[in-house]
């Protein structure tokens, strides 16, 4: 079983911030392939379950992300090498996506709270880039919209993604997948 995680707030006012870029992009694969988020008390989110893997949007809001992913992948016994996060990040320019098999927070809170909670950082990760913004404060910046000229690229950058989660759940090697994204 795979598991598909995409980072977000709940909330209206949170729909279409920069930090919620993972929402964002599972909502995009969800719609490309007709399949509708149910909510989940005892998994603490929205999920799809389909038969090869799960989607999951966690509800407990960002920096609690890892309650949900731990409640997700210890009830369906999935393996850490089985799990991919989508998350937005400040250091990458925006729309440019990297994925990696490891590595630290690097302070993203959602990342914090999911390795806090897995015990580990061995879990693969979608990083997507939401630039910075020096004039801003950090939270501000995240927490705020994307822009018009910024909206436009989502076709781009969820075609992409739709891509890589779609590969990911056929069971295509992480390391082949991230041969053929990084650097796009």
């Amino acid at each position: 079983m795979r598991l598909v995680v995409g980072l977000g707030n709940p909330g209206k006012e949170y729909e279409d911030s920069k930090h919620n870029i993972g929402f964002i992009c599972l909502d995009a694969y969800a719609k490309a392939n007709r399949l509708k988020f149910t909510k989940s008390i005892k998994f603490h989110g929205e999920l799809v379950k389909l038969q090869e893997a799960i989607l999951l949007k966690p509800r407990t809001f960002m920096n609690n992300s890892g309650t949900s992913v731990l409640a997700v992948a210890k009830y369906f016994a999935v393996d850490l090498k089985d799990i991919l996060i989508v998350s937005d990040d400040l250091d990458l320019p925006f729309a440019k996506i990297r994925l990696r098999e490891r590595g630290s927070a690097g302070g993203h809170n959602g990342l914090k709270s999911i390795i806090a909670n897995l015990q580990t950082e061995e879990f693969n990760r979608c990083r997507i880039g939401i630039d910075r913004d020096e004039n801003k404060d950090v939270i501000d910046y995240v927490l705020g919209n994307f822009s018009k000229e910024q909206k436009k690229a989502f076709e781009t950058l969820t075609a992409e993604t739709n891509d890589i989660i779609d590969s990911f759940i056929k069971g295509v090697l992480f390391d082949t997948i991230m041969n053929a994204h990084n650097g796009k």
